[in-house]
């Protein structure tokens, strides 16, 4: 009775059209094995993001933890002294200069060389001579990047030498040690070392556009302006869009570099964001207040990759 009743069920489940128990177990383990692949990732973002985050987030709101046995709740009162501090608006601005100056410096320079390299005019020894200088920026660390700017933009260096030597300028300039060049000398150095990317992604790009859509341009009259405006630059746009965006989440966090040139200085006009909240935590021994500063960052960066990821489902 008991193998006909178990016919009869599996007969029923058959006839209306539902899957049986053993069928539904199987197909529930076959959805969980994606999720036991993503296992290991998903315990190590929580382990090593999401919970330095939180705790983060905590601290902003207590009173100066770990120097404080027993901190105490104070709620935002970090943040309203940090959005009241003079010093961190001069971060802010010192970074929007710097951030702003190097993204569009990054594209004209990486878009100028990826349009020589694709040149017909050029042959493809030549190119490879000249491919392998304009990336070599991008080969080299930020510490061997800070160390060669700061040989050569000390006042008895190579840069002091050729400028004095060809009447260009009067005596030795301090690049890296005035208030009034530093920013503009950390500015260039984060360009030199940046524009690499932009000229690999982008003379990519420009490979991928079909050879036909010039030379139906040609055909129809178009001069070599027309054609760069009317077809490189909508082509590229999508690259364009892309990378700028992520060139300013990584320069709107650039720290080694800024730190390892100036610190911060000379008088603060090179401060940015990260060596402010650095030396919040790490000088003056206030993890509260550095704690908030860099939640005020995270949520800079948040809505940058929130912009990222729009600007790269719309390319998709």
């Amino acid at each position: 009775m008991s193998h006909l009743s178990v016919q009869a069920d599996a007969g029923r489940s058959r006839t209306s059209g539902r899957p049986a128990p053993a069928e539904r177990a199987a197909s529930a383990r076959r959805g969980l094995v994606p999720y036991g692949y993503l296992s290991p990732t998903m315990v190590l973002l929580v382990v090593l993001m999401v919970i330095p985050i939180v705790m983060v987030i905590g601290y902003s709101l207590m009173d100066n933890v770990i120097m404080k046995k027993n901190p105490q709740f104070v709620g935002f009162t970090h943040y309203v002294d940090i959005l009241a501090s003079d010093t961190f608006w001069g971060a802010v601005l010192n970074t929007l200069f710097f951030t702003g100056v190097s993204v569009v410096a990054h594209l004209v320079l990486g878009l100028a060389f990826a349009m020589m390299l694709n040149s017909q005019l050029l042959g493809r020894r030549t190119k490879a001579v000249f491919r392998t200088i304009y990336v070599l920026p991008w080969l080299f660390t930020v510490a061997i990047i800070a160390v060669l700017w700061r040989l050569l933009l000390e006042p008895n260096g190579v840069i002091n030498y050729l400028l004095t030597a060809s009447n260009l300028a009067g005596s030795q300039i301090e690049w890296l040690g005035s208030p009034d060049t530093a920013l503009f000398a950390v500015t260039f150095i984060n360009i030199w070392s940046g524009y690499p990317f932009y000229m690999v992604s982008l003379l990519a790009g420009l490979q991928g556009i079909p050879a036909d859509y010039y030379e139906a341009a040609q055909v129809d009259g178009a001069n070599g302006w027309q054609q760069f405006t009317r077809i490189t630059l909508p082509q590229l746009k999508p690259i364009i869009i892309s990378m700028a965006l992520l060139d300013v989440i990584f320069t709107t966090q650039q720290f080694a570099l800024i730190w390892m040139t100036t610190g911060g200085g000379p008088l603060g006009v090179t401060e940015m964001l990260s060596t402010f909240t650095y030396k919040l935590a790490f000088t003056k021994y206030q993890f509260g207040t550095a704690s908030a500063s860099a939640v005020i960052v995270l949520a800079i960066s948040m809505v940058l990759a929130v912009l990222y990821v729009r600007a790269q489902k719309a390319r998709d």
